[in-house]
């Protein structure tokens, strides 16, 4: 994560809207890093990420106990958060 992203006020913007527990949702941002981080770069080192994929690889990891829902809800939240903050947007 940036240095520019506040990681205890993201967990709890996320835990307030998907009334998840902090533990899960630090741990699905954890393993979306990782995923992030193992995609393919552009050539302006934009990542092109699928929604769904990054869900499915989350979902799958072995220690994430979340149905696809909650995932993929905690994954909108934090894109929404990041959106707010000026730091993130969908590629057209």
């Amino acid at each position: 994560m940036s240095e520019q992203i506040n990681e205890q006020e993201l967990v709890q913007y996320i835990a307030e809207r998907s009334k998840a527990k902090p533990e899960a949702i630090r741990l699905v941002l954890k393993h979306e890093n990782a995923f992030i981080n193992n995609a393919h770069k552009g050539a302006k080192g934009e990542v092109d990420i699928d929604g769904d994929e990054l869900v499915d690889y989350v979902v799958s990891r072995p220690d994430v106990k979340l149905d696809e829902l909650t995932v993929e809800t905690i994954l909108e939240l934090e894109m929404d958060y990041l959106m707010d903050k000026g730091l993130a947007g969908y590629a057209d």
